[in-house]
């Protein structure tokens, strides 16, 4: 049997405007489970991207441990990639980011290593509002060591070991919210028509990004009584919002009726259109985003689409008021002030 995928693809294969094709932005061939919602949500990024028409080379990917941080390898091979260690992708990629601002960063992490042994550089990349694209692949178990149940299985679900989870579970996007990231959201890896215009809008957002994407696990975690399933999700998924992304060079041809549609211009021009199934619900209030998910959840409802957006905060590199350049294209006299800056420097001290 060959694990091999063909070289060959049509010569007229559809290309963006940036001249590349759908299979510019394959990967090698998934190892994961037949069925795993993680291999969904990698076909969704490979699409949001081909349609973005980013260019592979300026993506960097970061990983940690886990069945979805095996993913960066089946997307975008032509782009930097970083595998760290057990929950400390984000203090990699906020490295990374220091380093060069000009990449375009994607972070893909997963339920045991954001919401546990993560949980600490998960909670400082979203105070710090760092510019990533943070990608939760979230089936509520561990799926490299068996199956056991993560920090955001829900009270009472039950994997395929059968028996009920006794803890209170930690719902990824209101932390996210409560601790400042700009732009969060939840998906479901078996809705692409959901998850890719939410992919694009993280990727054009300027900012920490957050999409907690529910991906069920087939092979622990799949069951009846498992509200991390495919059979659970689909019958308690409460759609917030329809999502259309229109990038600043098209022109905008959605309508909506009065009083049921939001704008939100991003950073880059982008525009985000919501058409929202219920028009109370604003995305660009915090505390009204988060009693939403607690009004939902307390129904027994997984709400999904854009959950909170605020285009106006700052990022990281805004902050600090960091160099435009990458650190490597800075020479000694970037580096080396001078004598006479030096002395107002200690002279401000004083």
């Amino acid at each position: 049997m060959s694990f091999e995928r063909p070289d060959f693809r049509h010569p007229k294969l559809a290309k963006n405007s940036a001249g590349y094709s759908r299979k510019d932005y394959e990967g090698a061939i998934s190892t994961l489970c037949a069925g795993c919602g993680h291999d969904s949500t990698t076909s969704a990024l490979i699409q949001a991207c081909f349609e973005l028409s980013i260019e592979p080379h300026r993506v960097a990917k970061m990983s940690g441990i886990g069945c979805s941080s095996k993913t960066p390898a089946y997307f975008l091979s032509r782009s930097h990639g970083f595998n760290s260690v057990h929950g400390r992708m984000p203090s990699v990629a906020t490295g990374a980011n220091m380093a060069n601002r000009d990449l375009l960063y994607i972070g893909i992490s997963g339920d045991g290593d954001t919401a546990s042994i993560g949980m600490g550089q998960f909670a400082h990349a979203l105070r710090r509002n760092l510019n990533l694209n943070y990608i939760c692949m979230n089936n509520g178990c561990y799926g490299l060591t068996k199956g056991q149940d993560s920090a955001t299985a829900d009270k009472g679900s039950a994997g395929k070991k059968g028996k009920p989870n006794p803890y209170t579970s930690i719902d990824l996007c209101e932390l996210a919210i409560e601790l400042g990231a700009s732009y969060v959201a939840r998906g479901f890896s078996g809705d692409k028509t959901q998850l890719v215009p939410l992919i694009k809008g993280a990727i054009a957002h300027n900012g920490l990004a957050f999409i907690d994407v529910i991906s069920p696990c087939v092979t622990f975690n799949n069951t009846s009584t498992s509200t991390k399933s495919y059979e659970y999700v689909r019958d308690h998924i409460e759609a917030t919002n329809t999502f259309d992304f229109v990038p600043l060079q098209q022109e905008i041809l959605a309508h909506y009726p009065e009083g049921t549609s939001q704008e939100v211009v991003m950073h880059d021009g982008s525009i985000i259109h919501l058409h929202k199934a219920d028009s109370s619900k604003d995305v660009t209030d915090r505390m009204k985003c988060v009693n939403n998910l607690e009004l939902e959840k307390s129904k027994g409802r997984l709400l999904t689409g854009l959950l909170y957006v605020n285009p106006e905060i700052m990022e990281t590199h805004d902050i600090i008021n960091s160099t435009l350049r990458p650190l490597n294209s800075l020479t000694e006299a970037d580096l080396c002030p001078g004598n006479n800056a030096l002395q107002m420097i200690n002279a401000s001290l004083r």
